[in-house]
């Protein structure tokens, strides 16, 4: 037989299933307009459109006791702000004060709600400290205050994230669930109330507490808000008032059940009246006879009407077994009640999924909170998962103590599907799977966003594959969908990063590009790669039914973001006009849309062969700059590559240089630097003065990242009789941040051998005292940038200073390079620097040149 379920626990739960309103009708003596926008927990339009969650329903009650009659405006974030500026709204709520909004707002005296801003990622991020969100995609509000204060934190602690701005904090959420962005930034309550629901976590980073005000027009405001703030003032001073009772409302906090005034003063009238009229017993207990009947008929009526909820009902005890069910939780479990009364959710769930339906139930028993949770629950003997949205609050005693929880569960597992449905539908395509048409627009707008304020610069590749309508047409549709099925697979395995592959329609594809380098040139050389990788790819067979291979080419059209800032549409039709010039140009090729970028691609084309013939046709020279120390003794040299090419002359370093990095040219051409300045050490072993003279060569990363690398230089030693302590090797700071034990490793076999090193550039890139302490250095050299401007700008000695003390701490050796004057020569002594390197001492010249100098100074 079931157990009846008691009146007052059938009252509780009835309470959650329904809700009884009222509305009250008034005349009120004003109409206030409110900005509402979706904010939750703090703003949000009610069923009615009237404005609820915290701050909505607090105003409402300034509103009752003032008589206004409040008129919500519906709008996003910007254009709420718009309308309070224009006065088309009277108040807002939910703005946090800044000396920005001061000029533009009124604000009255007495915060509304304190709040604070956190970062939300997905699980597993593992994002702990600001220094975890360099390079980071980062969502953020645009316009909120949290914008201006991100980028302080960013200057500060010297890191680069992505900033996104988007229009609603909704969106924001959003866009991390669907992971176009590693982090979003939120006010702590609508990110928490919503975790949840986006399967996202708060990350331990929070900023930027703040008030948050009910704003009004400038200048506008004082009648409202000298209101505001006189009921806000006395509410805060009474525990009892509408404003804590809203804070513990929305706040996730239960209030301690209260015994109401009139039931003690009714308690304590019955019990005088019992004592005088006991001669009445007899009719009172016929009363309650006849109360004690209805109520059993109401308990059976109720127990139908939850017997036949299609939600599931149950009530825990303190630990943690069921007290109550409902028929569906019953259906739902395969058990009766009988079985589920007093057993706990580890008879009846897996380990993973009673993990999660436990720490909610402590949420709600150890603290007494409110949780509303999607719980993806797995019975132990189902295999498919459900998805339950489910509301779970604490059960009190008359002290006000917990002693359970009741829980409402609703399977929304079909929606869910639909939902997913719906979302793959509508952004992906159904025969490659491929992000559509649709979702690349979102895509690149976001990408736009992003890369307008950072400086950096991004591409779409426009994908047509050549001569698909004759394959359609010789073979049929069926062949010709399984070689675009084979391209998005093709593509989906490219080796590249930050890029987005998507199905445009027909036979083109489309390939976002994003964070390449802000600087034109080096762009231009990472699309070039990123296209000729694309073009070998699908240059390869495609295996397609029955055994068939299928080769072909594609032509791609390129656009750079620059071309059309901010114009997704003309973006695209730029880089599609750029692949029709491609196939004019005979297919199998590329082309970019601006004349202008495919001409410096063909210099650098041009340049490259240069190079390939400089290096068979020894075009190259290397002339040695001189270093002296205080007291103007030469210390060392530095070889300089030149290239004297036989139509151009003198090539400048910073013009071939880059093109030999990125076409692997380097190798060849630091092997033979280096070679050559062995090859000097040993000719000048016999000179008076030059003897002992270390030359300082640069070493590129593509160099030290090689594998043959250390073995190469002490072959090339070897070879050519060259002193290894004569030797001294330049690296950049840039080159250490990438595989930096292997570098040490490296360095440390070589400083066995006698080779010294030096770091070039010092503190124009990733300086750090970690490494510093680590590597096996000789030497500091302070980047000419700094020495430059020492004269003038006050940043720039300051720097030098400090270089000049980490050197003599570390007990490195400093030499200045492009020291070209007295004064600047002067100032660095004032510093504490003993080596310099410039114009003032010497030009860079060849070997013949500096001797013929130094013997005419002897």
């Amino acid at each position: 037989m079931r157990k009846p379920l008691s009146t007052p626990m059938l009252r509780y739960v009835m309470l959650l299933a329904v809700t009884l309103s009222s509305a009250c009708m008034a005349t009120p003596d004003r109409v206030v307009r409110v900005g509402v926008y979706e904010n939750e927990p703090k703003i949000m339009p009610a069923a009615d459109g009237r404005p609820s969650g915290l701050l909505g329903d607090l105003l409402q009650a300034i509103a009752e006791r003032e008589g206004w009659q409040l008129e919500p405006v519906q709008c996003e974030w910007q254009r709420c702000l718009s309308l309070l500026s224009q006065g088309d709204i009277d108040l807002m709520p939910d703005v946090a004060s800044s000396p920005a909004r001061q000029e533009l707002y009124d604000f009255h005296q007495v915060p509304a709600l304190h709040s604070w801003s956190q970062l939300f990622s997905r699980p597993g991020s593992n994002i702990h400290s600001p220094l975890d969100l360099d390079r980071k995609r980062v969502a953020i509000l645009a316009d909120g205050v949290q914008h201006e204060y991100l980028q302080q934190l960013m200057d500060g602690f010297d890191i680069s994230p992505r900033i996104m701005p988007v229009s609603t904090l909704q969106e924001t959420l959003q866009e991390l669930q669907q992971g176009y962005v590693d982090l979003a930034v939120s006010n702590h309550l609508y990110g928490n109330y919503h975790a949840a629901e986006y399967g996202i976590i708060p990350t331990s980073i929070v900023f930027q507490p703040s008030r948050l005000y009910y704003a009004a027009p400038l200048g506008k405001g004082y009648e409202l808000q000298s209101r505001i703030d006189y009921w806000l003032q006395r509410w805060r001073d009474d525990a009892n008032s509408p404003y804590y009772n809203l804070m513990k409302r929305w706040g996730g906090e239960t209030p301690a059940a209260l015994v109401p005034p009139a039931l003690v003063w009714g308690l304590s009238v019955s019990a005088l009246l019992l004592l005088l009229a006991l001669a009445f017993v007899w009719l009172l207990q016929r009363q309650v006879q006849a109360r004690t009947r209805a109520l059993e008929a109401n308990e059976a009526h109720l127990n139908d009407i939850l017997s036949n909820i299609q939600a599931f009902i149950y009530h825990k005890g303190r630990d943690y077994r069921y007290e109550y069910v409902n028929a569906a939780l019953c259906r739902f479990l395969g058990r009766t009640e009988e079985q589920l009364t007093g057993a706990s959710d580890a008879d009846f769930f897996d380990p993973d999924t009673l993990q999660d339906i436990r720490q909610a139930d402590r949420q709600v028993i150890e603290q007494g909170k409110r949780v509303v949770v999607e719980e993806v629950i797995t019975p132990v003997d189902s295999t498919e998962p459900r998805v339950l949205m489910t509301v779970k609050m604490p059960l009190c005693d008359a002290k006000g103590r917990v002693r359970g929880l009741c829980g409402v569960s609703t399977d929304i597992t079909e929606q869910r599907k639909h939902q997913q449905q719906l979302h793959q539908l509508s952004h992906f395509d159904p025969l490659t799977g491929l992000p559509n048409r649709r979702q690349l627009q979102e895509r690149l707008k976001v990408a736009l966003m992003a890369a307008e304020p950072n400086g950096q610069e991004g591409a779409i590749l426009f994908i047509d594959l050549d001569n698909f309508r004759d394959l359609n047409d010789d073979q049929g549709h069926e062949v010709g969908d399984q070689l675009l099925q084979a391209v998005a697979a093709r593509l989906n395995q490219l080796p590249l990063e930050h890029f987005m592959q998507a199905r445009f329609g027909g036979d083109e594809f489309i390939l976002l590009l994003e964070g390449l380098s802000p600087f034109r040139d080096r762009a231009l050389m990472q699309v070039e790669q990123h296209v000729n990788t694309t073009l070998l790819a699908l240059s390869e067979p495609f295996e397609l039914s029955d055994g068939n291979t299928h080769t072909g080419t594609a032509s791609i059209g390129v656009a750079m973001f620059s071309d059309a800032p901010g114009d997704i549409r003309g973006l695209i039709k730029k880089a599609e006009l750029a692949m029709y010039a491609a196939k004019s140009a005979g297919r199998s090729g590329f082309s970019f849309f601006d004349p202008s970028m495919q001409a410096q691609v063909r210099l650098r084309a041009e340049l490259e062969a240069g190079l390939r013939r400089g290096l068979e046709q020894d075009e190259f020279r290397l002339w040695y700059q001189p270093q002296f120390n205080l007291e103007g003794k030469l210390i060392g040299m530095e070889a300089l590559v030149r290239w004297q090419h036989p139509e151009q002359g003198m090539v400048s370093p910073a013009d071939f240089i880059p093109v030999a990095e990125t076409s692997g040219l380097i190798l060849p051409l630091g092997r033979w630097i280096l070679r050559t300045a062995c090859e000097q050490l040993v000719a000048w072993q016999q000179h008076p003065v030059l003897a002992n003279v270390r030359i300082a060569v640069n070493i590129s990363a593509r160099q030290m990242q090689d594998e043959g690398f250390v073995t190469e230089v002490c072959s090339i030693l070897d070879q050519t009789g060259a002193d290894a302590c004569a030797l001294e090797l330049e690296l950049t700071e840039s080159m250490l941040v990438q595989s930096i034990e292997q570098t040490i490793d490296k360095m440390q076999v070589l400083r066995q051998r006698g080779v010294h090193f030096a770091l070039d550039d010092f503190g124009t890139g990733y300086s750090s005292m970690s490494y510093l302490k680590r590597l096996p250095l000789d030497k500091l050299k302070i980047d000419q940038s700094f020495v430059r401007d020492l004269m003038t700008d006050p940043n720039d000695a300051a720097i030098i200073r400090t270089i000049v003390a980490l050197g003599q701490s570390l007990d490195l050796s400093v030499v200045a390079e492009g020291v070209e004057t007295n004064e600047q020569r002067q100032a660095l002594v004032t510093s504490g620097c003993q080596g310099f390197q410039g114009y003032l001492y010497s030009r860079p010249g060849s070997a013949q040149e500096l001797e013929h100098s130094i013997h005419g100074q002897r």
